[in-house]
């Protein structure tokens, strides 16, 4: 197979100043197109299958979800007038990927029987293999075009040139895989002891490869969280032209105890859309002004009994529908 990314040796190659002349001009519009690049004709991003106009589909995280068999949960989402599901499909996930080639098929029927769809596959694909390419391979054959991949470990202090370049090559060789089945991995910016553990890591990650080959999975929690006043909206400019997902959540500190030489710590807990430090209506339309105009996934994670966790994700879909009301005003 013909290998699908750029290196870089000094200057820029004539391929990757194809690649930035492509997006120069998308960008040079959207600085013209209005308050939210909303206006008609505003370029959309690759392999978005929205119409600019439309109000953006949304989908949910299933992981605290599992309790529920997936026809159980699909009857729930389609009550709550959501249109998809963000299906996890890992070890302990609502799929096993060892039985991925029997049970995705029929998730997909009992979200068809509820006039959903199965939006997005959650995973733990770090590499390739024999799971990863039965995983891919009924992706393509259900008509599911992007998952969200694992995650890699940062490692030992000291280690992290070594480990991010150790990372990009996993990387590169699961786009390979995954391009064979027509399917889009996204790498999620995460926080903590993962890689990437921010936009910027993530851009470091994937600049090099096509952004038809490899997505950007954007989250207000995390890119706040490391990216405080201004820079998770810096990390959405530049990566714009991979912006493939988008999770939707929210977070408040807490006060913990205070060390042993008087240092107060902190912690983090989910909470509700509206409620938290993430600017979830800015957000959202950075990402809109960007030209995303893909599905968002409210990524619920809240560890709550089963129905104070639908409750508190019904609220979180109210308000998102007002959010998205703004944006068209």
């Amino acid at each position: 197979m013909a290998r699908l990314f750029f290196t870089r040796t000094g200057a820029l190659s004539p391929v990757e100043i194809s690649m930035q002349d492509r997006f120069l001009p998308r960008r040079r519009f959207l600085g013209t197109a209005g308050p939210l690049g909303l206006a008609a004709g505003v370029s959309l991003l690759h392999g978005q299958e929205d119409a600019a106009s439309s109000t953006p589909k949304v989908c949910v995280y299933t992981e605290h979800f599992q309790s529920l068999p997936i026809p159980e949960v699909c009857r729930i989402f389609r009550q709550m007038g959501v249109d998809g599901l963000d299906l996890t499909v890992r070890p302990g996930g609502h799929i096993k990927p060892e039985e991925v080639k029997t049970e995705l098929p029929l998730a997909v029927r009992a979200a068809r029987e509820q006039g959903l769809k199965i939006m997005m596959l959650t995973t733990a694909i770090t590499e390739p293999g024999r799971v990863a390419e039965e995983t891919l391979a009924a992706c393509q054959g259900e008509g599911i075009t992007r998952i969200k991949l694992g995650y890699y470990r940062v490692g030992e202090f000291g280690s992290l040139a070594r480990r991010l370049d150790e990372v990009r090559r996993q990387l590169e060789s699961v786009v390979e895989l995954a391009a064979k089945y027509k399917v889009r991995p996204c790498v999620h910016v995460h926080s903590g002891p993962t890689i990437p553990s921010s936009g910027l890591m993530l851009l470091d990650l994937i600049r090099r490869i096509p952004p038809e080959r490899v997505g950007a999975y954007l989250d207000s929690y995390h890119m706040t969280i490391t990216g405080g006043a201004g820079g998770w909206r810096q990390a959405i400019d530049l990566l714009t032209p991979w912006i493939s997902l988008v999770a939707l959540k929210n977070f408040q500190w807490h006060r913990g105890e205070r060390d042993g030489i008087g240092q107060q710590r902190w912690r983090t807990d989910y909470c509700r859309l509206a409620d938290g430090i993430a600017p979830i209506p800015e957000f959202v339309e950075t990402v809109q002004r960007a030209g995303y105009r893909g599905f968002y996934t409210l990524h619920t994670e809240y560890r709550k009994p089963l129905k104070e966790c639908l409750a508190m994700t019904k609220d979180d879909f109210v308000f998102l529908k007002k959010v998205f009301a703004k944006l068209e005003d």
